[in-house]
């Protein structure tokens, strides 16, 4: 028999009663608390001393590979147990679940993927839902679909939990479940604002942070922890902190790829003071102990589509009020404690309050394809929390029938993913993006291709600063391709890749700023090649040994970009585009002067007029061979044609109304030829 002690100094085990008596009298149960509560580690053991977890597990989930794997060790350490017996957890590449395992903890994503083999879920008695608040897509998608199966499962209980934001949501959506706040006291938090970089202050981001920290230092002992954007600018961070050599301190980075012996030292006792340097897994998901200080950059990488972009991205951008302030709470949990924060407080005010829910800022063609590929149904009749837009699922649908994804014309419930489809679900892209690398792999341009779908898919490092255009577009302009907005892209990273080779980590900085280059979003461009150049790996798409020529590299673009073709109207300077859309090149694009007739776009973008930024010539005749689903032909008056003794014809042959192929000779080979004479 397992001893199950709760720790005094949790607010969790203040209501231990209340939680056991409502998860026994109801299927679902919605807990709040901020993170340090204990709702993360103390409900499994709650769910044992039901009952739960002894014929079937009980599963839950986290939004990140290392919560789920730090809660697996705390919540093992405190039943006493060896980690892979009683509790267990399963994450990518890792699974420490054993036949007598009865929590399961595993991100979200593990048990998404679970409903293809067991769509009932049979595993399980229990699954708690952990930080619901985050609304990720997985989230939303199991709340959803836990809301269809309950009434399947009498015997399933359910735990969502959530910091205390809108947890009124989580109570409608299973018809007004019951709340419990397990919310302790927790200590003042004075809050600072310390911005960068404005008027005379030319500090960059890493020398704010190492600023605020000597301003700590002086405040008193304690730990610190750093909120920032990603893993780049950890160690970035990290070098300058450590170079600096204070006395009695050490900086530990936090984030899911390190090892989970480098996780471990941050929960460990200790002596020297910690300078933790985290991404904003530790803004919910993970109590850091002993935390006396936070130092907020006020970023993250928010997933988004761009409806201007046509794709998804992942940039940095400011983080709400409502994450800010889970932020700074972080340090208010053993005494009180002080936020200093690198922005202006009007910035802070002028912020949304919540994040939106990725439902809302994800190009729905991705959810549609997952949700095929799952197998969950209609979007439509699918219960999530926010309901995305009809006519957004209509656009969704039909770009996943351009790029050859799922069937045409299938009613939603009928709809299936094609071959295509099965492998644009493996690559970590926007839809779009991921066509053009399966294209690549044939045209022998995946190294290229690469390159520029990841460019695609993040803010253009090139800047140009009001104060020094002409001097930015000078820089720039050593990077042009004729023809191809597209291959001056691969140009900038060969040559930003030869020159990080020769120079210090200090000096390529300087470089790119004298160059009028983004450091942070040229690091954040490599990151993301690399991550897509594993992910293809995986799927035996290698880069080939020789280089691809433009032709090879445009043809598989546009495999991403049929809907992005346009026609040069002759008369004008203006192009004709799919569906009867009218653009024109940018005014920066080098192609603008000089149009070619056919031009693809990789975004169509609406201010004062449509404009198509980044864009290379193409021929008409590769939408033809890339679309041939989508394509309409038609055809004129036949004719006898005494040269080659058949019946022919005119065929036009058109595209969203481009006419890609605007008129060729074909005979009419099913016609019997003494029939045709008599004809014509």
């Amino acid at each position: 028999m397992l001893d199950i002690t709760y720790p005094a100094e949790l607010p969790i085990t203040a209501r231990r009663q209340d939680l056991l008596d409502a998860i026994r009298d109801n299927q679902v149960v919605v807990v709040a608390g901020e993170t340090g509560s204990g709702k993360s580690t103390q409900l499994p053991k709650l769910c044992l001393e039901l009952a739960r977890g002894v014929d079937k597990l009980i599963g839950h989930t986290q939004p990140r590979r290392v919560a789920a794997r730090t809660i697996a060790e705390r919540v093992a350490e405190e039943l006493g147990t060896e980690l892979g017996t009683t509790v267990g957890y399963t994450v990518r590449f890792n699974d420490r679940v054993g036949r007598d395992t009865s929590i399961k903890v595993m991100t979200d994503g593990i048990l998404l993927a679970e409903l293809h083999r067991d769509r009932r879920l049979s595993r399980y008695d229990t699954i708690i839902i952990d930080e619901a608040h985050e609304r990720s897509l997985n989230i939303d998608f199991l709340l959803g679909y836990l809301k269809q199966l309950l009434p399947r499962r009498p015997d399933l209980k359910v735990i969502v939990t959530s910091a205390t934001i809108d947890t009124a949501r989580f109570s409608e959506h299973f018809d007004d479940a019951p709340v419990i706040e397990v919310t302790g006291r927790t200590f003042p938090v004075e809050t600072r604002y310390r911005p960068y970089g404005e008027d005379d202050d030319d500090r960059d981001q890493v020398q704010a942070v190492c600023d605020a920290v000597d301003e700590l230092g002086r405040a008193g002992s304690g730990d610190v922890l750093v909120f920032l954007s990603g893993e780049r600018e950890i160690r970035d961070t990290a070098d300058a902190l450590r170079k600096l050599d204070r006395p009695g301190t050490e900086v530990l980075p936090l984030y899911a790829r390190l090892s989970a012996a480098e996780q471990h030292r941050i929960f460990e006792p200790h002596k020297a003071r910690h300078i933790v340097l985290a991404t904003n897994v530790a803004e919910t998901s993970l109590t850091v102990p002993g935390v006396r200080y936070v130092v907020d950059t006020g970023l993250a990488r928010i997933s988004r589509y761009s409806t201007r972009l046509k794709v998804q991205r992942l940039p940095i951008e400011p983080v709400s009020q409502a994450s800010a302030n889970q932020r700074a709470g972080r340090c208010g949990r053993v005494a009180p404690g002080i936020c200093i924060r690198l922005y202006a407080e009007d910035d802070f005010d002028a912020r949304p309050e919540f994040t939106d829910p990725e439902i809302l800022r994800t190009n729905l063609a991705s959810v549609i394809l997952a949700m095929t590929n799952l197998g969950l149904g209609d979007v439509e009749k699918f219960p999530f929390l926010d309901p995305p837009d009809s006519r957004a699922i209509r656009d969704g649908v039909a770009l996943l029938e351009e790029l050859g994804a799922v069937t045409p014309d299938q009613a939603a419930d009928d709809r299936r993913l094609t071959p295509i489809g099965r492998q644009l679900v493996q690559l970590p892209l926007d839809p779009r993006m991921a066509r053009m690398v399966l294209e690549a792999e044939r045209e022998g341009s995946v190294r290229e291709v690469l390159v520029v779908a990841a460019a695609l898919s993040i803010q253009d490092p090139r800047e140009r600063p009001t104060d020094k255009q002409q001097a930015a577009d000078e820089m720039h302009r050593r990077f042009a391709v004729p023809g191809s907005d597209f291959l001056s892209l691969v140009r900038l990273w060969d040559h930003l890749a030869t020159e990080q080779k020769a120079r210090s980590s200090n000096q390529f900085r300087k470089m790119c700023r004298t160059e009028f280059l983004n450091y942070l979003r040229v690091r954040e461009w490599q990151d993301l090649h690399r991550q897509l150049r594993s992910a293809a790996k995986r799927m035996d798409i290698t880069a080939a040994t020789g280089e691809a020529t433009a032709d090879q590299v445009h043809k598989a673009l546009l495999a991403g970009l049929l809907s992005h073709l346009g026609m040069r109207d002759k008369e004008t300077r203006e192009f004709n585009g799919a569906r009867g859309a009218k653009f024109q090149i940018v005014p920066s694009s080098p192609l603008a002067k000089k149009p070619p007739p056919w031009v693809m776009a990789a975004e169509l973008v609406e201010t004062n007029r449509l404009w198509g930024r980044m864009v290379a010539g193409v021929r008409p005749e590769w939408a033809e061979d890339l679309a041939g689903h989508l394509v309409k032909s038609s055809y004129g008056e036949p004719r006898w044609d005494a040269r080659s003794g058949r019946a022919v014809t005119s065929e036009r042959v058109t595209l969203y109304g481009l006419p890609v192929v605007a008129s060729r000779t074909v005979g009419f080979d099913r016609v019997d030829v003494d029939e045709a004479r008599d004809l014509f």
